[in-house]
């Protein structure tokens, strides 16, 4: 495909993803303020709704009460100004899995430089419009902020897109380059890497799913609390929608809480609060429907939860294992124990991330600080997906045939035999001895035979050709051999390379 076509794709991938990210919220924003508000402010829409993209792509905003609303509300002026940072992380998935999804399109197409700079640039250009038109007096963040990181969140997923795409399509370049670097290492090194890479996918997607199965857990064991959370707000039918749709939007966000929570180090709902699965202490929390989900209380028992990501470590390790080749010798250890290592320190970086995207501030006080600590997450999970990497890893290969796990004899040790019958009676010398099955080789009846052992079988095992005593020239034909050609001669004595009857190394031969 033309570099020109693809760039003009990214490009619309670009701008689709950031106008897409902002019809989610402007859509039932515009539907609030026609419905929910007697007298709207149309000048105020607009900067609403960037402020909720800005911080759906980890842009912290700061919100500032008018006076109105403290009076009314009496609440303490101390309290009039906080930062919101805690993301509603599904804003900043959906542009990385659109950004990825473009990334892979250009480079299957062909031109994976050219679409990455392509569809960032515009992503970036519409950043910096809605970051410099979305001032307001309420609702303010930095301007570097609202550029590079939206910015960055197309970025950064593209190029990881057009990395993975390159690997699979080839790109007569670096990627190329590496592959072919990578071939010329020695067996199983040479399969460290992609098995690296594999493992690290299939443990993250453990990992996040696990976090996923809590959130429903608690959803359902929560869902008493949650809906007279619901029905304590008071709100129509339009306000029950939009802080339905919030709610759906930090649902992201809940799930690394979740994975925190069933590894161990759990995660905080305010400055000095603690929701593990050894204890909870967290106080008064406010009355956000979902935070219903939230244990008031805990068991020990809650600390079996550590066991789901090890499985998602073991069930890793049996996909990886799966993928490493067998071999009759001893398994080096290195290679396996490099993948473990590696897939279970990325994959505690990778929690450490998730970690840093899903905290922050989701208020004034002491909700100035929520969600799961990167370093305790990052420690525990590479520690328990490790566990379950080695089991099935680095244990030995279980079922596998014993012919892969013993060596075979060597073939110098099963030495065939002639029969006497077979060697030509007139001249007491065979005529023409093929090689061994598979070899074209043959042996003339002029080349010296190696010496017989005591039982008429040449005593050297390593030579490559058959052995067997020789018969004195004057002695008469035989029956069965008196009236054949050649050729069947020969025949009988490729017959006989094939036949198991006529012994091994070590054994009289037999007349037929």
């Amino acid at each position: 495909m033309h570099r020109l076509i693809v760039a003009l794709l990214a490009a619309f991938d670009a701008a689709l993803a950031a106008a897409g990210g902002i019809a989610v919220v402007l859509a039932p924003l515009a539907l609030l303020w026609v419905v929910g508000l007697g007298d709207p402010d149309w000048t105020a829409l607009w900067p609403a709704a960037a402020a909720v993209w800005h911080l759906g792509h980890l842009v912290p905003i700061t919100v500032t009460l008018p006076d109105a609303y403290l009076a009314a509300t009496g609440i303490d002026p101390a309290l009039a100004t906080f930062t919101l940072s805690l993301a509603p992380l599904a804003f900043a998935v959906f542009t990385g899995l659109f950004a990825a999804r473009s990334g892979v399109r250009a480079a299957e197409a062909g031109a994976a430089v050219t679409g990455w700079l392509s569809g960032s640039a515009v992503f970036a250009g519409l950043a910096v419009l809605i970051a410099l038109s979305s001032g307001a007096p309420l609702v303010a963040s930095e301007t570097w902020q609202a550029i590079l990181f939206p910015a960055l969140l197309f970025a950064v997923p593209a190029l990881l897109g057009a990395i993975v795409g390159s690997w699979r399509v080839g790109d007569e370049g670096p990627i190329d380059a590496l592959r072919a670097r990578l071939d010329d290492l020695p067996e199983p090194w040479g399969r460290v890497p992609a098995l690296i890479a594999r493992g690290l996918g299939v443990s993250v997607l453990g990992v996040v799913s696990v976090g996923a199965l809590i959130v429903v857990v608690g959803l359902v064991a929560g869902s008493t609390q949650i809906i007279a959370l619901f029905q304590a707000m008071n709100v129509d039918a339009v306000g029950a929608t939009v802080i339905a749709l919030a709610q759906l939007t930090y649902l992201p966000t809940l799930v690394v809480w979740g994975l925190s929570f069933a590894a161990g180090p759990g995660f905080a709902v305010g400055t000095d609060t603690a929701v593990t699965p050894a204890g909870t202490q967290v106080g008064v929390l406010p009355g956000i429907p979902v935070l219903g989900a939230v244990p008031e209380t805990t068991t020990p028992w809650l600390l079996l939860l550590v066991l789901l990501p090890v499985g998602v470590g073991a069930l890793t390790g049996w996909i990886l294992r799966a993928h490493l080749p067998a071999t009759r010798d001893p398994e080096p250890v290195g290679p396996r124990l490099t993948v473990a290592i590696a897939v279970a320190a990325l994959t505690g970086g990778a929690g450490a991330l998730l970690a840093v995207l899903a905290r922050g501030s989701m208020g004034p006080g002491r909700l100035a600080d929520t969600g799961p600590e990167p370093g305790p997450l990052a420690l525990t999970l590479g520690l328990e997906v490790f566990v379950g990497l080695a089991i099935l890893l680095l244990s030995p290969r279980v079922g596998a045939p014993v012919a892969e796990l013993e060596p075979a004899r060597p073939a110098a040790t099963r030495t065939p035999v002639v029969p006497r019958s077979l060697f030509d009676p007139h001249t007491g010398e065979h005529p023409v001895v093929p090689a061994r099955p598979g070899d074209d080789r043959t042996r003339d009846a002029a080349d010296p035979a190696p010496s017989p052992g005591p039982s008429g079988i040449g005593s050297d095992v390593d030579h490559a050709w058959p052995t067997a005593p020789v018969p004195r020239a004057d002695a008469g034909p035989t029956a069965d051999t008196a009236d054949l050609s050649d050729d069947e001669v020969r025949a009988r004595i490729r017959d006989a390379w094939a036949s198991p009857e006529w012994g091994r190394s070590g054994d009289e031969p037999r007349d037929r």
